[in-house]
This record gives structure tokens, C-alpha cells and sequence, in this order.
């Protein structure tokens, strides 16, 4: 008998084994998560989380954390661009619901998980690509890497906790459909007037602090802006009611005040 029919059943196998075990860059187990336990609010501007019910289902979390933990520098690196961003997103969300669950529900925002000398988002209680990590790691070191994604819209899309922070997606980030979903994160996020608006009476647009604390990443010429106000002028439509306001914030000379940031923890309660 030829030797190959004897070992092509156990490539087979083998091959029929890795795909099995290839990551899921649909990201369901998250997805699934966020759809049971994700609800828009404010006409979809924002989101609540119920947390109770991610803690009945903490097996189901951990799980999929897990699957990101397993997966290695060198296959994550393997990856498409789209592919490696949403990932990275997605481990940022789902690793800081794992952070909220560790003191739920005696919290009443994620700074309550750290100490006036500890930062909840300096905490290593993670393994992520090789190393054990922090959520900072995510964001700053990885996502934020000069001249590795450069996108901006991540602003909108890694979340954590808060009342001011854009909302948390009812559903996973996936390669495919990504700019869609930072698009439509961004867009969500700019409509929300109890976060950002143009004040008429002052002449003033009132932003989140997240645009303080981040106005360099909003200098994208690709993008068709080169500033924080050349952003906020393709958004104008968003941020203003009268036609005088969306002008006034098109010239990119309007004066920006910062709002104060609500760290109170966005849980459905």
C-alpha cells in the first residue's frame, strides 16, 4: 500500500485541528455578550451596561478572554491591519468589564478598583500577547503606537465605564465592518448634547474632555482635518441646531470650552 494513503488521514486531521483552534475574528462569544447585556439609550447617543447580568454570565466572559490571551505576539501579528485593531478594541472593552466585575457591585466608578496610588488602568491583571499587561498597555502602547493604526475614531470606540465615555457597542468589532463601526461610533458620540453641542448664547462649543486630553491624534490630513478644529468643522452638522452655529464652527475659529468629565459608572442598574 502506498504510504501516503496511510499518513494524508492524519494531515487531515491535523489540518481539520488547526483550523478548529484558528481564532474567531468575528469575535461571537463577545458579540453575544453585548447584545444581551449592551442597551442604547438617549436615542442610541449612549449606552448602559448591565453588569449584573454579565456577572451571571461571568463563565461565558472569561472564556473569551481566554481566547485572547491564548493568542501569541507572532500569529497576532500575522494579522490584517483591521483584524489587529479590532482585536485590540475588543480585548480593551472586554478586559475593563472583567476590571468592573472584580468589584461589583460595591463600586460606583471604575477609579474605585484602583487607590489614590494605583491606577485602575495600571493594573497588570491580564495576559495579553506574550506578556501580562494593563489596559493602558492596550490603548497607549499598542493602539496609540506612532505610525501603527494612527486612528483617531479609536476615541469612541474603547470605553471605560463612565457615564462620559462614548458607549459601549452592542455588538463586537470586526474587521470587515470597522471604519463602519468607528464611523458610526464617532457619529453616536458627536450627537449626544449632553456631551458635546454648540452653545449659542455664548457662541461656544462645549466638547468632552476626551478632546482635551487627546487633541493631538485629531490631526489626520488623510482624513480631511489637520487639527481639533478642522474635526470639529467636517462634524458641524452634528454639533450645532442653527445654520449660524455649523458656520461659526466651520471657520475653526470658535472658542472650545472642555466639559467636565462624569466618571460615574455607566451600568444599567
Amino acid at each position: 500500500m502506498n504510504r501516503w494513503f496511510l499518513v494524508y488521514p492524519f494531515i487531515l486531521i491535523l489540518s481539520y485541528g488547526q483550523a478548529a483552534m484558528a481564532f474567531d475574528h468575528q469575535h461571537t462569544a463577545w458579540d453575544q455578550l453585548l447584545k444581551e447585556h449592551v442597551v442604547w439609550i438617549g436615542d442610541g447617543h449612549a449606552s448602559r451596561v448591565n453588569y449584573a447580568g454579565f456577572q451571571r454570565d461571568r463563565e461565558q466572559l472569561s472564556a473569551y478572554l481566554a481566547t485572547l490571551s491564548a493568542v501569541e505576539r507572532s500569529e497576532f501579528d500575522s494579522w490584517a491591519s483591521n483584524e489587529r485593531l479590532a482585536f485590540l478594541i475588543n480585548a480593551y472593552n472586554a478586559f475593563t468589564v472583567e476590571l468592573i466585575l472584580t468589584r461589583y457591585p460595591d463600586l460606583t466608578s471604575i477609579k474605585d478598583t484602583g487607590s489614590l496610588l494605583s491606577s485602575p488602568w495600571k493594573k497588570r491583571f491580564f495576559q495579553l500577547l506574550g506578556k501580562k499587561r494593563h489596559l493602558d498597555d492596550i490603548e497607549h502602547g499598542l493602539i496609540r503606537e506612532k505610525g501603527v493604526y494612527d486612528e483617531p475614531r479609536i476615541h469612541f470606540a474603547v470605553v471605560c465605564a463612565a457615564i462620559g465615555c462614548p458607549g459601549l457597542r452592542h455588538e463586537a468589532f470586526v474587521a470587515d465592518r470597522l471604519d463602519r463601526q468607528l464611523e458610526d461610533s464617532l457619529v453616536r458620540f458627536l450627537s449626544d448634547k449632553s456631551r458635546n453641542r454648540y452653545n449659542a448664547d455664548t457662541g461656544t462649543l462645549e466638547v468632552s474632555k476626551i478632546f482635551d486630553w487627546y487633541k493631538g491624534d485629531f490631526s489626520q490630513r488623510d482624513r480631511g482635518y489637520t487639527s481639533l478644529e478642522t474635526f470639529f468643522g467636517k462634524y458641524a452638522d452634528l454639533l450645532a441646531e442653527s445654520d449660524t452655529g455649523k458656520t461659526n464652527i466651520r471657520s475653526g475659529s470658535v472658542k472650545i470650552r472642555y466639559l467636565d468629565y462624569d466618571w460615574t459608572l455607566n451600568d444599567l442598574g
